[in-house]
Protein backbone atom coordinates (compact mmCIF):
# COMPACT_ATOMS: atom_id res chain seq x y z
CA UNK A 1 0.00 0.00 0.00
CA UNK A 2 1.23 3.74 -0.72
CA UNK A 3 0.16 6.17 1.54
CA UNK A 4 0.55 9.63 -0.38
CA UNK A 5 0.55 12.78 1.26
CA UNK A 6 -0.32 16.11 0.87
CA UNK A 7 0.85 19.35 2.77
CA UNK A 8 -0.80 22.42 1.64
CA UNK A 9 -0.19 25.91 3.02
CA UNK A 10 -3.12 28.35 1.64
CA UNK A 11 -2.58 32.04 0.09
CA UNK A 12 -3.94 34.86 2.38
CA UNK A 13 -5.59 36.10 0.00
CA UNK A 14 -7.77 33.61 -0.98
CA UNK A 15 -11.82 33.77 -0.73
CA UNK A 16 -14.07 31.06 2.12
CA UNK A 17 -15.76 30.44 -1.93
CA UNK A 18 -12.37 29.34 -3.33
CA UNK A 19 -11.67 27.79 0.13
CA UNK A 20 -14.37 25.83 0.26
CA UNK A 21 -14.57 24.33 -3.79
CA UNK A 22 -10.90 23.51 -3.51
CA UNK A 23 -11.93 21.44 -0.20
CA UNK A 24 -14.59 19.73 -2.43
CA UNK A 25 -12.46 19.20 -5.26
CA UNK A 26 -9.83 16.89 -2.49
CA UNK A 27 -13.57 15.35 -1.19
CA UNK A 28 -14.26 14.64 -4.28
CA UNK A 29 -11.19 12.59 -5.47
CA UNK A 30 -11.18 10.43 -2.41
CA UNK A 31 -14.50 9.04 -3.11
CA UNK A 32 -14.49 9.09 -7.17
CA UNK A 33 -11.16 7.82 -7.80
CA UNK A 34 -11.58 4.02 -7.81
CA UNK A 35 -7.87 3.35 -6.87
CA UNK A 36 -8.24 5.60 -3.60
CA UNK A 37 -8.91 2.50 -1.00
CA UNK A 38 -9.44 5.25 1.75
CA UNK A 39 -8.53 9.03 2.50
CA UNK A 40 -8.16 11.33 5.13
CA UNK A 41 -9.00 15.56 4.47
CA UNK A 42 -8.01 17.12 7.33
CA UNK A 43 -6.11 20.82 8.95
CA UNK A 44 -2.81 20.35 10.25
CA UNK A 45 -2.35 21.32 14.05
CA UNK A 46 0.82 23.04 15.19
CA UNK A 47 2.40 23.16 11.88
CA UNK A 48 3.62 25.84 9.20
CA UNK A 49 0.77 23.77 6.84
CA UNK A 50 -3.19 24.75 7.06
CA UNK A 51 -4.47 21.10 5.60
CA UNK A 52 -3.47 17.91 4.62
CA UNK A 53 -4.54 14.83 2.49
CA UNK A 54 -3.39 11.44 2.43
CA UNK A 55 -5.11 8.61 -0.12
CA UNK A 56 -4.36 5.01 -0.15
CA UNK A 57 -3.20 3.59 -2.60
CA UNK A 58 -3.21 -0.24 -3.35
CA UNK A 59 0.38 -0.27 -5.90
CA UNK A 60 1.82 1.82 -8.83
CA UNK A 61 -0.76 1.11 -10.69
CA UNK A 62 -3.00 2.60 -8.42
CA UNK A 63 -0.82 5.63 -7.96
CA UNK A 64 -0.75 6.64 -11.63
CA UNK A 65 -4.70 5.75 -12.19
CA UNK A 66 -4.69 8.36 -9.20
CA UNK A 67 -3.04 10.92 -10.88
CA UNK A 68 -4.49 11.08 -14.06
CA UNK A 69 -8.20 10.20 -13.12
CA UNK A 70 -9.96 13.79 -14.01
CA UNK A 71 -11.31 14.26 -10.37
CA UNK A 72 -7.39 14.69 -9.26
CA UNK A 73 -6.61 16.55 -12.65
CA UNK A 74 -9.58 19.29 -11.66
CA UNK A 75 -7.99 19.44 -8.20
CA UNK A 76 -4.76 20.17 -9.14
CA UNK A 77 -6.31 22.98 -11.49
CA UNK A 78 -8.67 24.55 -9.00
CA UNK A 79 -6.15 24.06 -5.58
CA UNK A 80 -2.61 24.58 -7.01
CA UNK A 81 -3.45 28.37 -7.42
CA UNK A 82 -4.67 28.82 -3.99
CA UNK A 83 -1.53 27.70 -2.25
CA UNK A 84 1.33 29.39 -1.11
CA UNK A 85 3.22 26.37 -0.52
CA UNK A 86 3.30 22.70 -1.34
CA UNK A 87 4.56 19.12 0.34
CA UNK A 88 4.05 16.00 -0.60
CA UNK A 89 5.14 12.27 0.50
CA UNK A 90 4.86 8.94 -0.04
CA UNK A 91 4.58 6.10 3.07
CA UNK A 92 4.66 2.56 1.95
CA UNK A 93 4.99 -0.89 4.12
CA UNK A 94 5.89 -2.95 0.13
CA UNK A 95 9.45 -3.44 0.83
CA UNK A 96 11.90 -2.79 -1.79
CA UNK A 97 14.18 0.41 -2.56
CA UNK A 98 12.84 0.84 -6.39
CA UNK A 99 9.29 2.17 -5.02
CA UNK A 100 10.66 5.21 -4.81
CA UNK A 101 12.37 5.67 -7.93
CA UNK A 102 9.02 4.21 -9.63
CA UNK A 103 6.92 6.81 -7.95
CA UNK A 104 9.13 9.41 -9.36
CA UNK A 105 9.27 8.40 -12.90
CA UNK A 106 5.11 8.14 -12.64
CA UNK A 107 5.61 11.87 -11.24
CA UNK A 108 7.97 13.32 -14.06
CA UNK A 109 5.97 11.28 -16.81
CA UNK A 110 2.65 13.29 -15.38
CA UNK A 111 4.70 16.75 -16.11
CA UNK A 112 5.80 15.98 -19.15
CA UNK A 113 2.43 15.17 -20.17
CA UNK A 114 0.82 18.28 -19.25
CA UNK A 115 2.86 21.01 -19.47
CA UNK A 116 -0.10 23.16 -17.67
CA UNK A 117 0.58 21.09 -14.25
CA UNK A 118 4.27 21.80 -14.84
CA UNK A 119 4.02 25.65 -15.22
CA UNK A 120 1.23 25.77 -12.19
CA UNK A 121 3.62 23.80 -9.71
CA UNK A 122 6.59 25.79 -10.85
CA UNK A 123 4.60 28.83 -9.85
CA UNK A 124 4.17 28.04 -6.35
CA UNK A 125 6.77 30.07 -3.74
CA UNK A 126 7.94 26.32 -2.22
CA UNK A 127 7.07 23.04 -3.91
CA UNK A 128 8.85 19.80 -2.03
CA UNK A 129 8.81 16.34 -1.88
CA UNK A 130 7.71 13.40 -4.26
CA UNK A 131 5.31 15.26 -6.55
CA UNK A 132 8.09 18.15 -7.20
CA UNK A 133 9.21 19.35 -10.49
Amino acid sequence: MIYHGNRIKLRQDITPQQFEEALECFRDQGRAIPAVKWFILGPEHNSDFDWSAIFALEDVDAYREYLTHPAHVKTERIGIPLMEKFETFDISDTPGPELGAKIAELQKRNYEADPELAKLVSGLASHTGSSAV
